[in-house]
C-alpha cells in the first residue's frame, strides 16, 4: 500500500484546538476537585430516577505504560476477597433502594478472575432484575480461555482492547509481548465474536509514528471482521503519563486531525457514529460511554465514581480501606464534590456534542430551562466555531457538524484526561499495605 496523502478536510484551525485544550483546563481544574468526606451511606434513590451500577474491577496481570486508570498489579488472593467485598457492597447498595435498568463493568482487566466476575454478575443479576444490559471490558488475551465462554448469555456488550494490529505500534506501547502480534489478535477476536450480541473492539490513534497507512490498515483489518461496534479513542495524555507518553508516544496535533479524517472518511462510510469516536451497524448499539445514556449512576468498587443527583462520588483508592469500610457495612466513598445546576448543564451540553444529540427538549423537560438562553454563550460559541447548526426539519435539534465532532472528541479527551489526573491524585498517598 502506498502511503496516503494527508485527509482535505479542515475539521479545526490549531488555534482553535489550542483554545478549547485552554478552555477545558480552565473549567476541569475549576470543577474537578472533590473535597475530602466520609460517609456512612450514600444518598438514597430518588423516585422516577434511573441508574446505571458501574463495578470497578482494579487489577492487571501488567500494566500498560499509556494506560491511566485505576488498577495494581493482579494478586489472586487479594482479587479474591475484594470481589467478596464488592458484591458485599451491592448488597449494601440494594439495602438502600437502588434498582439499575444497566450494567458497565469496568477495569483494569474485569475477566481476570473469571469464575469471580460471573458469580459478580450473576448476584447483581439477582439483586437487581431490572437490568437489561451488562456491558464489560477485556483483553486480546483472554478470550480464547475456557471459562471465558462461560460470560456468554451474563454479558451482553463484550469490549475488548486491541488498539492496534500494527505489530509495530504493538511493541511502541508495549502490548506485543503481552497479548501477541497483530494476527494472532485478530484471530481470537473472531472467536469472540460468536459469544456476545455485541462485540466492541477498541482502536487507539495518535501514536507517534503511526501513519495513515496504518491506521487504514487497522481498518480495514476491522472492517473484515465486522463487528457490531468500533470505538476509535485518541491517545490521551495527563499528568500520570506525560512523561513516558507526550515524548515517545504521542503524535503532533495535526497527525491526529488528519487521522480522524480518514476514520471519518472510511469507518464513518460504513458504520452509523454514534458519538465522536464510537461507531456502531445500528443507532441502538450500546454507547461505549455510558455517561451519555446515563445522567445518573452508581459505582461500586475501589476508585470508582458515582454521579448522583447534583453530585460527585469517589470511593477510596485504597484497597486495604475499601476493604475495612465495606466490612463494617458503610460505603466506600472518600470524596463529593457537589455542583450547581449551571455547571451541570455546561457538562451535559458537552456530552451531547460529543453524542451528536443536541436537544431542546431535553434542557426543558430536565433542568426547566431554554438551551439557548440558559446557556447562550456556549451556544453562540459553538455556533461560531461551526460545530453545530438548526436542523431546518425538527426546531428542537441542532445538528453536529465534523467541525463539531472533532470539537466534541477534543473536549471528551481533555475531559477524561482532567478525571485520570484526579485518580493520580487520589492514588498519590497510597502506602504499600494500601495495595
Amino acid at each position: 500500500m502506498s502511503e496516503l496523502t494527508p485527509a482535505t478536510r479542515e475539521l479545526m484551525p490549531d488555534w482553535m484546538v489550542g483554545l478549547t485544550d485552554r478552555i477545558m483546563d480552565y473549567y476541569t481544574k475549576r470543577y474537578l476537585k472533590c473535597d475530602p468526606v466520609i460517609l456512612d451511606r450514600v444518598p438514597a434513590p430518588q423516585e422516577g430516577h434511573k441508574y446505571l451500577l458501574y463495578a470497578h474491577i482494579p487489577f492487571c496481570h501488567t500494566l500498560c505504560s499509556f494506560c491511566t486508570f485505576h488498577r495494581f498489579l493482579f494478586k489472586e488472593h487479594t482479587a479474591r476477597a475484594y470481589f467478596q467485598n464488592l458484591r458485599k457492597e451491592m448488597d449494601y447498595v440494594k439495602a438502600l433502594g437502588y434498582d439499575f435498568h444497566s450494567m458497565y463493568v469496568g477495569g483494569g482487566t474485569t475477566t481476570i478472575l473469571e469464575d469471580e466476575l460471573i458469580k459478580t454478575l450473576e448476584h447483581a443479576r439477582k439483586l437487581f432484575p431490572s437490568i437489561k444490559e451488562v456491558s464489560c471490558e477485556t483483553d486480546p488475551q483472554i478470550i480464547t480461555t475456557d471459562q471465558f465462554r462461560n460470560l456468554k448469555g451474563l454479558v451482553d456488550r463484550m469490549s475488548i482492547g486491541v488498539q492496534s494490529f500494527n505489530n509495530d505500534i504493538l511493541k511502541l506501547s508495549e502490548r506485543y509481548e503481552k497479548f501477541g502480534s497483530g494476527e494472532q489478535i485478530y484471530e481470537r477476536l473472531q472467536y469472540a465474536q460468536e459469544l456476545f450480541p455485541t462485540c466492541n473492539i477498541d482502536l487507539i490513534f495518535g501514536f507517534k509514528g503511526q501513519t495513515l497507512d496504518m491506521l487504514q490498515y487497522d481498518i480495514e483489518r476491522i472492517c473484515e471482521l465486522n463487528p457490531r461496534q468500533v470505538t476509535t479513542y485518541p491517545l490521551m495524555v495527563t499528568s500520570q503519563t506525560r512523561k513516558s507518553v507526550k515524548n515517545s508516544l504521542a503524535s503532533t496535533e495535526q497527525s491526529m486531525k488528519d487521522q480522524y479524517s480518514l476514520i471519518l472518511d472510511t469507518l464513518g462510510q460504513r458504520y452509523r457514529q454514534l458519538t465522536s469516536w464510537t461507531f456502531g451497524r445500528t443507532n441502538d448499539e450500546g454507547f461505549d460511554e455510558y455517561v451519555i445514556d446515563w445522567d445518573e449512576y452508581l459505582g461500586v468498587g475501589s476508585g470508582a465514581f458515582s454521579f448522583l443527583n447534583d453530585s460527585l462520588y469517589v470511593n477510596t483508592f485504597s484497597l486495604r480501606r475499601y476493604g475495612e469500610r465495606i466490612n463494617a457495612g458503610k460505603t466506600g466513598v472518600e470524596r463529593r464534590r457537589t455542583f450547581d445546576q449551571h455547571a451541570i448543564m455546561q457538562y451535559r451540553l458537552m456530552l451531547h456534542l460529543f453524542s451528536h444529540r443536541i436537544s431542546r427538549s431535553y434542557f426543558r423537560r430536565l433542568h426547566g430551562v431554554d438551551l439557548d438562553r440558559a446557556l447562550w454563550k456556549e451556544v453562540m460559541g459553538l455556533r461560531l466555531a461551526g460545530a453545530i447548526k438548526d436542523d431546518p426539519n425538527d426546531p428542537d435539534r441542532l445538528i453536529v457538524t465534523d467541525t463539531g465532532k472533532y470539537l466534541g472528541l477534543i473536549m471528551m479527551k481533555a475531559f477524561y484526561s482532567a478525571m485520570d489526573n484526579v485518580r493520580a491524585e487520589l492514588r498519590l498517598p497510597l502506602k504499600p499495605e494500601d495495595c
